[in-house]
């Protein structure tokens, strides 16, 4: 949790609208840092003490984000929004398949993305290159996306009735996982070039999760990556988890989940 994570006090959540004419420049929107931003540590406490403060915020945080992310979920579903929650740990090869998703899917349906990283506004300024509007969430040292970040982010974005929305969580397998945005669904991405049990090591990622891709499957001759074992230990952590196995690169595998993507549209509440 953040309380332990190495979130620091003085993080502040950075709003980024790109500018699609020079991706360099942005508009900074210094809103008020989250509570989950925020440490409990007092000098002279007990351990006990200590440990006691924490867990309740933690319970506090996690209670104030549940709030904001079911405020979320009703102003998606009342714009009939399909909002995906998109995370891994770093360098999965989300953006690339967004950007590959983007182009393939050609504005069928609208595709919006709010992209958060620590620093910069790279990956939005790509997946405004790919033709789709984003938003750049900057967290400074935080390591997560949080309800309240997003709801600042969604109002700047001001996605369309009918419309995908793809969040591109913070890289990270740990405190993502403990964070509802108010998402319509949450996917994990796997990448070939990490261990296959990734989801043994980091159980509630998969646990909570929908989907998970396993990407990059074009390197498998290269690499000594035991495909159906990590099924298998996904499938551990969630029976009812579903995977695609694809390339954004190659394109082998995303007919599969495209036709996903699609039906999910198509099941919207009218």
């Amino acid at each position: 949790m953040c309380s332990t994570c190495g979130c620091s006090d003085q993080t502040k959540d950075h709003l980024h609208e790109v500018d699609e004419a020079d991706d360099r420049s942005a508009t900074h929107n210094h809103h008020a840092k989250s509570d989950a931003d925020h440490h409990s540590h007092e000098a002279g406490a007990t351990n006990g003490s200590r440990t006691t403060r924490i867990v309740r915020l933690e319970q506090d945080i996690l209670a104030k984000n549940a709030l904001m992310a079911a405020r979320n979920r009703r102003w998606f579903e009342e714009r009939q929004i399909f909002a995906l929650n998109m995370m891994s740990s770093p360098g999965t090869g989300k953006t690339t398949l967004l950007e590959r998703t983007i182009g393939d899917l050609a504005g069928t349906p609208p595709i919006l993305v709010i992209e958060g990283d620590q620093e910069t506004t790279r990956d939005a300024a790509r997946i405004m290159q790919a033709g789709a509007k984003a938003v750049q969430i900057n967290t400074g040292s935080g390591c997560h996306l949080d309800a309240a970040m997003l709801s600042a982010a969604v109002g700047k974005l001001n996605p369309p009735k009918g419309s995908l929305l793809v969040i591109e969580n913070v890289g990270n397998l740990v405190c993502p996982a403990l964070f509802d945005l108010g998402e319509s669904a949450r996917i994990v991405l796997m990448s070939v070039t990490e261990g296959e049990d990734k989801p043994l090591k980091y159980a509630n990622m998969f646990r909570f999760a929908d989907i998970m891709i396993v990407n990059k499957i074009d390197l498998l001759p290269y690499l000594r990556f035991n495909i159906s074992e990590c099924v298998r230990y996904a499938h551990q952590a969630n029976p009812k988890l579903r995977i695609f196995r694809l390339s954004a690169v190659t394109g082998h595998g995303l007919g599969a989940w495209y036709a996903w993507l699609r039906k999910q549209m198509e099941h919207l509440p009218v």
